[in-house]
């Protein structure tokens, strides 16, 4: 084991929002306090978020009303990406019919192209991003427009689910999955798990060697690879470490830490001796389908070396494979 603090091998940290920092209007315990340490160890903060219902400004002002250290411009979310995306690919000037909030109208706006709410404004595109208030003629709207099958779809981000303070809700991506059963499209998605969102927050902090943290493996985990960073999993908010370590290879995080409290902990390295993964004081060893782990359920090390064990064991993985466990020592 180093002695040092995970956080101390990173220059910036790029963290997700809903399930990392809060859940619904209220801060996660210990996130806010383990934010505000980052600057007095000179590591950047920039957060990078798939909620495309606030503007970053709206989402800066919340998060400093729980504390935390956030300007306007540490905000990267989806809604930009989507704005963005969608300038890339249509003329200046062009309608794009919002499926959305008014943040996301307000990003296709600064983009230079025009919102509007109506098939019967004859727009070139639709934009889908999450809202509360969105409800069945809204997603109908963009049905009827998406029958022409020259309009373009685009939608910010497909999260299923959304974790609040109450349990887990539809997210963003159910809505969108409503529509694509609808029309039988799919749409182009401009946010997370895609890696633009995560290299532009790098490059607003110029950051050479940032630490991606979220909570979904979908989203956070597999995008942050695909930017090539490293990534690390926390368990408070969607993804168990069940899941973890069933992933896909593609949404393996590169470490596990409980909540953000543990980036400032000394981060276990993993031994690999002859097949015998050990971290800590927990091993786990592949037998068939199997792992045989020989430590604590309640020990984080005992789930990183039964990740390290299995991971290597199945190294590609294109579906969830989730092996059976045998506890030798609980």
């Amino acid at each position: 084991m180093t002695d040092a603090q995970l956080i101390s091998r990173f220059d910036a940290l790029l963290a997700d929002l809903d399930g990392v920092v809060y859940r619904g209007p209220h801060a996660i315990p210990g996130a806010v306090e383990s934010l505000q340490r980052l600057d007095g160890i000179g590591v950047g903060l920039g957060y990078v978020t798939n909620n495309a219902s606030r503007s970053p400004a709206q989402v800066a002002a919340h998060l400093r009303e729980l504390g935390a250290p956030a300007e306007d411009h540490q905000v990267v979310s989806s809604s930009q990406a989507g704005a963005d995306l969608l300038a890339s690919l249509l003329s200046p000037g062009a309608a794009v019919l919002i499926t959305g909030s008014p943040a996301l109208a307000h990003e296709v706006e600064l983009v230079g192209l025009k919102p509007v709410h109506s098939a019967e404004e004859n727009p070139v595109a639709v934009v889908q991003g999450f809202n509360p208030a969105i409800g069945w003629k809204d997603l109908a709207e963009a049905s009827f427009v998406l029958a022409d099958g020259d309009v373009l779809w685009v939608a910010t981000n497909t999260d299923m689910t959304l974790p609040q303070t109450r349990g887990t809700a539809p997210g963003n991506g159910s809505l969108v999955a409503a529509v694509a059963a609808a029309t039988g499209r799919q749409p182009l998605v401009a946010g997370k798990p895609e890696a633009p969102l995560f290299h532009a927050a790098a490059k607003r902090l110029s950051s050479d060697r940032p630490l991606v943290v979220g909570d979904r493996l979908d989203t956070d985990i597999l995008g942050g690879n695909r930017a090539g960073f490293a990534t690390v999993a926390v368990l408070t908010g969607i993804d168990t470490l069940e899941s973890m370590l069933a992933a896909r290879t593609e949404e393996r995080p590169r470490y596990i830490i409980r909540d953000l409290a543990g980036l400032y902990e000394a981060y276990p390295e993993i031994d690999n001796d002859g097949g015998t993964f050990r971290c800590g004081n927990a091993t786990a060893t592949v037998a068939g389908d199997a792992i045989r782990i020989a430590g604590l359920k309640d020990d984080l090390d005992s789930w990183r070396a039964a990740c390290a064990a299995w991971w290597v064991a199945r190294p590609d993985a294109d579906v969830p494979t989730a092996p059976e466990l045998e506890w030798l020592d609980q």
